[in-house]
């Protein structure tokens, strides 16, 4: 009876995947660290807000509920913590909640997906385990990222603080240090590197900032409330 209602509970939550107009790519919060990480102008992106089948924005019922500017307080503290920009972080968390983050249906697509994100920040598992280590927060699973934004915020600060330590003092790249850091969070620290010392970012990379450059004043806004 268990796996009967965990699978009814995989179809329902499926259904709301699907229902929701959710596209899964290889771009948002894919790289984060880990080895083999696609390059970035061999991945895919879409854009925030892919419209469902009936032509609608993809949002979830809940989703004011997970809207990043709902987590200022949050982001000001744990980015003061990690001493990083609190900006970026916030831009971070709107590029990343182009999918709803409802933790049923977070759960019901990891089923399909193993290695999905989990959380607002959309972290995944070997980058959060990397990330915890040493830190208040090395007793948690990244499976309570879902029903904890805090934890989840408090991750991917410190997530971009060790992004930060790997940077080369002097990047040849014609970005600044919060730009490279989003395409470390976004295609992981190998690509960033690469693109610091004079790579040129390709398609997906580009379009990861382009995404950030947009939702650079939304967060400041939601930092001011």
């Amino acid at each position: 009876m268990g796996a009967l209602r965990r699978y009814g509970r995989a179809v329902v939550g499926v259904v709301a995947v699907l229902a929701f107009g959710i596209v899964v790519h290889g771009v948002h919060g894919g790289g984060q660290g880990t080895a083999g990480a696609a390059h970035p102008s061999a991945a895919t992106t879409a854009p925030p807000g892919a419209a469902s089948p009936g032509g609608s924005p993809a949002a979830s019922p809940s989703a004011d509920a997970y809207a990043p500017a709902r987590f200022a307080a949050q982001v000001r503290s744990r980015a003061g913590q990690a001493g990083i920009d609190p900006q970026l972080l916030m831009a971070i968390l709107y590029n990343e909640s182009y999918k709803p983050h409802d933790p049923a249906v977070e759960r019901a697509w990891q089923q399909l997906k193993p290695d999905a994100a989990f959380g607002i920040a959309n972290m995944h598992k070997a980058a959060f385990d990397d990330t915890k280590v040493g830190r208040d927060f090395a007793g948690r699973r990244w499976e309570e990222l879902p029903d904890d934004p805090d934890l989840a915020i408090e991750a991917a600060a410190w997530f971009l603080h060790d992004l930060a330590a790997q940077l080369p003092a002097h990047p040849a790249a014609a970005l600044d240090k919060d730009e490279l850091l989003a395409l470390g969070y976004n295609a992981g620290a190998g690509n960033m590197l690469a693109i610091a010392r004079g790579t040129s970012p390709g398609p997906a990379a580009r379009s990861y900032l382009d995404e950030l450059h947009a939702n650079w004043a939304k967060a400041a806004t939601a930092l001011a409330q």
